[in-house]
């Protein structure tokens, strides 16, 4: 049966009350990227850093999965075929929906990673300055996220999806971001049939070959309902 390959972005997570990078007024927009989202601005101030990540995971660990969320699991869940999720996303709003196997591209909210020695554990509700690593004891603990200027995680994995896959579907994305933005291209390239489900067209929106725009909330179950309708006819 047909393998099923998705990407989602800060859009899937946004009804749950996560702001996007973009959203204005949200958390993002208190702050400048190259203080809070980059090596450099962590060796400059990791006080600012582990103090901005500290609030966004509180936030992260109280939200809850929205009826998106809950239709991709559904979806791996009852397609006869594999369906694989990556995100973009650094909240566990997959996996509260029963979504199992979830790459996440650019690390957990909830993990810890030591700027030593790469050692990964999970992180506690507040991480201080200097928080010891549990491996090699160095006060070198950060967010286990991938900032600007850092490579995603699981790439090799992901494009081997890519290659495999039949269907390949980006779900709130903005297309901005690269190598992320640059998948449906990899996809289609390996003669998958590609949809955007997106509030609105993303910048790489030319390149699918289908889309629905709308709230995720809506459009990605009434999407899910038709792949499950398409597989049982």
């Amino acid at each position: 049966m047909e393998k099923i390959v998705i990407l989602t972005g800060a859009g899937i997570s946004a009804e749950s009350g996560l702001g996007t990078f973009r959203d204005a007024g949200g958390l993002w927009t208190q702050y400048r990227i190259e203080d809070v989202a980059t090596p450099e601005g962590f060796a400059r101030n990791p006080a600012l850093v582990q103090e901005f990540y500290n609030v966004r995971r509180v936030k992260a660990a109280q939200a809850e999965p929205n009826a998106a969320h809950r239709a991709l699991a559904r979806l791996q869940r009852d397609w006869p075929g594999e369906v694989v999720i990556v995100t973009q996303n650094v909240d566990a709003l997959h996996e509260k929906a029963g979504a199992s196997g979830v790459i996440h591209m650019h690390g957990e909210l909830a993990g810890a990673l030591c700027a030593v020695c790469g050692h990964r554990w999970r992180a506690p509700e507040e991480m201080a300055v200097g928080e010891p690593c549990p491996s090699c004891g160095a006060a070198a603990g950060r967010p286990d996220v991938v900032w600007f200027g850092e490579m995603p995680y699981h790439m090799d994995r992901i494009y081997r999806h890519l290659a495999e896959a039949d269907i390949f579907a980006a779900i709130g994305t903005s297309g901005q971001v690269y190598p992320a933005a640059a998948f449906v291209h990899e996809a289609a390239a390996a003669g998958a049939h590609t949809v955007e489900l997106n509030l609105e067209p993303s910048e790489v929106s030319a390149a699918f070959a289908e889309r629905f725009l709308g709230p995720a909330t809506q459009v990605v179950p009434d999407w899910v309902e038709m792949l499950l309708a398409r597989a049982e006819g």
